[in-house]
């Protein structure tokens, strides 16, 4: 059994997995959930190819039984609980009227309520993991959208807003338990989430998921005096 274990939500691909894939490396038993049954598999595939201990869970983290079901799956299988990445997102566009309120909500429930369960529902182990070596971790994925909202993702612009809100209130509740919360904020990053705009932006300009997964390295090894709130990762273009 692994020394130190993790969840990552939205795993089977981009930022997701490439942060599964550094907590693997650095010794954490793996919990990965998804959506999607077969690139969930493919993904966990990989990472158990590399020798990683892997829970898959597949998982809609718009209903609060997928988060218990991610939750007490890693619970059984690994007992601990060191690093909780939530990264699990969605994004869709429209303009002020012509939202659709089953898409409103939807981002709504994936992109922040999903935290706050997760939170909720991970409490008692981060506490735990805190409680012995005072680095417990939770990764939160907010967006630069978040710190500059954008017409059209409008609401997409708000619920990571929110995430990052959320992280500072998190901070102040569970810091003092040796629980670190980091939002991190990245512009556009080169993964299927950016299809949409790559006939503007070429991907060799776009950021890397392995950006996010070295932050995630470096997290893990400061001190636990040092807590590290947000990490916002831009492109030089995007500097304003």
């Amino acid at each position: 059994m692994p020394d130190r274990a993790a969840i990552v939500t939205g795993a089977s691909r981009g930022i997701g997995y490439a942060l599964a894939e550094a907590l693997g490396e650095e010794g954490h038993g793996l919990t990965i959930s998804a959506r999607k049954p077969e690139t969930l598999e493919q993904a966990a595939a990989r990472l158990r190819e590399r020798g990683f201990e892997v829970e898959s869970v597949v998982a809609n983290l718009a209903h609060e039984d997928g988060v218990r079901e991610v939750v007490s799956r890693h619970r059984e299988r690994f007992g601990r609980l060191d690093v909780l990445v939530n990264n699990a997102g969605v994004g869709i566009g429209a303009a002020a009227n012509e939202h659709e309120t089953k898409l409103v909500d939807l981002q709504l429930a994936v992109n922040l309520r999903a935290i706050v369960l997760f939170y909720r529902e991970c409490a008692e182990l981060l506490r735990a993991a805190g409680a012995e070596h005072r680095n417990a971790l939770v990764v939160n994925l907010a967006s630069l959208a978040g710190k500059s909202p954008q017409p059209w993702l409008s609401v997409y612009s708000a619920t990571k807003a929110a995430v990052a809100a959320y992280t500072v209130s998190m901070n102040k509740e569970f810091a003092k338990h040796g629980v670190k919360s980091v939002a991190f904020a990245p512009g556009f990053v080169d993964t299927d989430m950016t299809d949409y705009v790559k006939d503007k932006i070429p991907v060799e300009e776009m950021l890397r998921p392995s950006d996010m997964a070295e932050a995630l390295r470096f997290l893990l090894r400061v001190s636990p005096m040092c807590l590290v709130p947000e990490i916002v990762f831009q492109r030089p273009q995007e500097i304003v």
